[in-house]
């Protein structure tokens, strides 16, 4: 008996045919097999597990914030530094220009190669990194410029250096800051957002997911390690987690879930990005819309009822 394709499965075809060489003669019966397999797909969308989509929000291939930098701003100027004791490149942060108006670009930064990765720590920012994410989020509100805040971590890092520095201080301070800017933000989970390392430039009037991205306390593999002693257990980790989008959107901890073309950002990264910019230009223009006491209020009232259970559920 054949066993069924998973969505998975169907992600990981439809990726390679789309980057596939072979057999150019046969573009019709290649088209025309991709739009069989998207169509599968769409079927079986709803069926990807929270595991499978742990593994879709680390692949090396997804969209990250240079790309999105690249793509969506012009006239971008990067800047540097905590002025307390230096640059953490795993977080990218400069000022630039979208769709006409000026804007505060800060996020997460894996890295592209493997020389670029161990120089970003692999998106694990240092305290002085938080601390930079701050200064950036506080200049963007001196000149009145609203801030696009990028989540792709598997959490802040935790050597011994970063704890000596102050890294859960860091972390605390930055909640406590920015859930004061006077200034409207809106804050992307790309992939990986992890523990405090995310929720550090996570405080924001929007909080929006990609569809395969997650959004957690701890990792699944952190998690099982902790509570069953074996990694192996990740998989029921992450299913008792809830980390995926579409169940915290349900439930009141972000905005919006933004569908990714073909199953999966990877596969289409360019069309990714397109949905991306319209979502954020939608929700910038609302934001704009609103008073400064209104803009605070709000976001105040979303950040205060998160975890609130109604009592016929008690």
């Amino acid at each position: 008996m054949v066993k069924a394709k998973s969505a998975s499965d169907l992600i990981n075809e439809i990726a390679n045919l789309k980057v596939s060489h072979e057999n150019p003669p046969s573009e019709i019966s290649k088209d025309s097999h991709l739009e069989t397999l998207t169509a599968s797909l769409k079927a079986l969308r709803e069926t990807i597990t929270p595991m499978e989509r742990v593994e879709l929000a680390r692949h090396p291939q997804r969209p990250n914030i240079e790309m999105i930098q690249k793509t969506l701003l012009k006239d971008f100027i990067e800047l540097h530094g905590d002025r307390q004791f230096g640059d953490d490149s795993a977080i990218y942060a400069g000022v630039g220009t979208f769709m006409g108006k000026g804007l505060m670009l800060i996020g997460h930064h894996k890295g592209i190669h493997p020389h670029d990765r161990v120089a970003r720590n692999y998106g694990m920012p240092h305290p002085e990194g938080y601390r930079k994410a701050l200064r950036m989020a506080q200049l963007a509100e001196k000149f009145s410029l609203p801030i696009l805040f990028v989540i792709d971590t598997p959490g802040a890092h935790s050597d011994l250096e970063s704890e000596q520095r102050g890294q859960g201080m860091a972390i605390a301070q930055n909640i406590y800051s920015l859930s004061a800017i006077s200034t409207p933000m809106v804050a992307l989970i790309l992939g990986e957002g992890s523990s405090g390392g995310a929720l550090a430039i996570g405080v924001a009037d929007r909080v929006l997911m990609l569809e395969n991205s997650i959004y957690s306390v701890i990792s699944p593999e952190s998690c099982a390690s902790i509570l069953w002693r074996c990694s192996s257990k990740r998989a029921l980790a992450a299913e008792n987690l809830h980390l995926d989008a579409p169940f915290l959107l349900k439930n009141g901890i972000i905005h919006e879930v933004i569908e990714e073309p073909d199953g999966a950002a990877h596969v289409d990264p360019k069309g990714a990005i397109d949905r991306i910019q319209e979502s954020i230009r939608s929700h910038f223009h609302e934001l704009s819309l609103l008073s400064l006491e209104d803009l605070m209020q709000q976001r105040y009232t979303f950040f205060r009822q998160m975890g609130e259970v109604d009592d016929c559920l008690i």
